[in-house]
């Protein structure tokens, strides 16, 4: 009982702390969940607001963030390409060695291989070619990698074009100024030559809005032009110390609904209401989910406590507990151990109760009757005692061997009867399963009934043996078996009348070994019948002759139970009694030899 209900203890507490381990992990992860896809959010809303300022370095740093690199293994997210091709960009990545490992929209003009003068002049010019590049060096877990990020510069080519058809020692000649300003105004730009000091001394198509540049505003201009609304491409000419702009306004990028540290702020009060939600939704699942079951318990202990181990659930109570196929509800199927543990429990206090009950009022019983039996020969011996005392009377040798006999006759039955009370003791603190040895039926049975054979105080008894045809062997303790065959024996011949035949057989069927006690006596009604092996019962007859403590068969049926066999009984009024013992077989080498054995 103790390991079964260890047992279950175990698994109930494996399956508890599994239920709220996954709870914790699904908890969490739905928190993971939602932290990453704000954070996803957040990325991609900040990618697009990159892209929407179309400022190089920015849109080069949030896309090396979102790019994996492995060896020569490239993958970029399936939403940059479009974007990039879109703005004109074309995006080259190149390893150590210099060599391309990937590249998108690039021109075939731009080289697939690099030398370290290359990179470092592109990196330092941020040209190649008619080119604007912007670079980007990476190196993560031991792997260098240089990110390309070039456009076309349209402006700085024609630049240059002008430049070398219009210039004149670094000005431009009143002979080219009019076919220079139309075509200026056709491409809607401005254009301002700079003397060395930065001040305006040329200018043509729109108006360029600066009357002079200050010493840090053309660098200002060019690497953070986030700041300006203007896109600028210059070209220096070091003889004449001119300086040629073209500027070129920067097309408004269409106006978010919302800045980018508000829409982060929003999401974290998102996040953070999602998650004060979700945990006061737990905590109310929870609270139904595992306080009603305990308040049902609590109930259920109260009652148990008044003793009404019967209905220790009300029958409202099971409709919340069990659905109508008698199944589990969800609620309670956590507790479903615990809950059959329960009413275990309630059915076996309930069971204790009555038995307690019924073995009280059978002590009572055997009290009144033990009483009976042990003053009546108790009188006997005490009277003959007097009158041996007295020495009023004279006795002959037949007298006193009759004395003699009914002294010996009562002292033996309250013999028996201490001897039932020291082996009911003795069972309780010792198990007769305890040293076990291999038997042999056939030759102990034998011997145990020609004990009774040889007894001349049992004349009007007849006794037979039936053996088995082959040897049949279990394992047991010969003291407690002796006792065994002893209790069945005496307690035939007690409650039978002279002339009764008392018949002993061993048999064998498959691994199983019986051993049959039966008599054509008197035989037993179905009251004796269903508490025959009950400790104190003591039948319906009371006779002192032929009745004991009410221990003898009780003491029967656990020594059959510790050698993990069992006992029934059959038996009709006026047919006989026969008690059937089973006991599972050793297997042995000479098992099937006949032993030759006589009565």
């Amino acid at each position: 009982m103790k390991k079964q209900a260890k047992k279950i203890h175990s698994r109930f507490t494996r399956r508890l702390g599994l239920h709220f381990t996954i709870q914790f992990f699904t908890i969490w992860l739905l928190v993971l969940a939602i932290v990453l896809i704000s954070l996803f959010t957040i990325m991609y809303h900040i990618g697009n607001e990159q892209l929407k300022t179309d400022i190089p370095s920015d849109v080069l740093d949030s896309l090396a963030i979102e790019t994996t690199i492995e060896g020569d293994s490239v993958e970029l997210p399936s939403f940059w390409p479009g974007q990039l091709e879109q703005k004109g960009y074309w995006l080259q990545i190149v390893n150590e060695s210099g060599r391309e490992v990937y590249n998108l929209n690039v021109p075939e003009d731009v080289p697939e291989q690099y030398s370290a003068a290359d990179l470092l002049r592109i990196s330092d010019t941020r040209r190649l070619n008619e080119y604007q590049v912007t670079t980007l060096y990476e190196e993560i877990l031991g792997d260098r990698n240089l990110y390309l990020l070039g456009r076309k510069d349209v402006d700085g080519t024609k630049l240059e074009e002008w430049y070398n058809l219009y210039s004149d020692n670094g000005m431009v000649p009143d002979s080219a100024a009019r076919i220079l300003e139309n075509e200026v105004e056709s491409i809607g730009v401005s254009l301002v030559v700079l003397n060395k000091s930065g001040h305006i001394v040329q200018s043509f198509g729109l108006p360029s809005g600066h009357e002079a540049y200050g010493a840090l505003t053309l660098i200002e201009m060019s690497q953070q032009p986030a700041k300006s609304k203007i896109d600028v491409s210059y070209h220096y000419d070091p003889a004449s110390q001119y300086t040629w702009l073209i500027e070129r306004q920067r097309e408004e990028a269409e106006s978010t609904n919302q800045p980018i540290l508000r829409t982060m702020l929003i999401v974290l009060v998102t996040i953070g209401l999602a998650i004060l939600l979700l945990s006061l939704g737990l905590a109310v699942w929870h609270g139904y989910r595992y306080g009603g079951p305990l308040l049902l318990f609590m109930r259920g202990f109260e009652r148990m406590g008044r003793g009404e181990y019967e209905e220790v659930f009300t029958e409202k109570e099971r409709k919340k507990i069990f659905g109508r196929k008698g199944r589990f509800r969800a609620r309670y199927k956590l507790y479903h151990e615990v809950i059959a543990g329960f009413s275990e429990m309630a059915d076996k206090l309930a069971f204790a109760r009555n038995e307690r009950l019924r073995l009280e009022q059978s002590r009572e019983e055997w009290m009144t009757g033990i009483s009976h039996d042990l003053r009546t020969p108790l009188t006997t011996v005490q009277g003959y005692g007097h009158l041996l005392e007295s020495g009023q009377f004279s006795w002959s040798e037949d007298e006193l061997r009759e004395v003699g006999g009914t002294i010996r006759e009562k002292s033996t039955y309250m013999l028996e009867l201490l001897q039932d009370f020291s082996l009911t003791f003795e069972l309780k603190n010792h198990t007769p399963g305890e040293k076990l040895e291999p038997l042999e039926l056939n030759e102990f049975v034998r011997r145990a009934v020609l004990r009774y054979v040889n007894d001349v105080t049992l004349q009007n008894v007849v006794f037979d043996f039936e053996e088995s045809p082959i040897s049949l062997l279990i394992s047991a303790n010969p003291k407690w078996f002796q006792r065994l065959l002893d209790n069945l024996i005496s307690n035939a011949v007690k409650h039978n009348p002279p002339g009764t035949e008392i018949t002993l057989s061993v048999i064998s069927e498959g691994e199983l070994a019986f051993i049959n006690v039966r008599d054509n006596g008197v035989g037993m009604d179905a009251e004796t019948q269903s508490r025959l092996f009950d400790r104190y019962y003591r039948g319906t007859n009371t006779d002192e002759g032929s009745d004991g403590a009410g221990l003898g068969m009780s003491i029967a049926y656990a020594v059959v139970a510790a050698h993990k066999g069992t006992i029934m009984v059959e038996s009709r009024i006026g047919e006989g009694t026969m008690i059937k013992l089973t006991f599972p077989r050793l297997t042995s080498p000479d098992c099937n030899s006949k032993p030759e054995t006589h009565l």
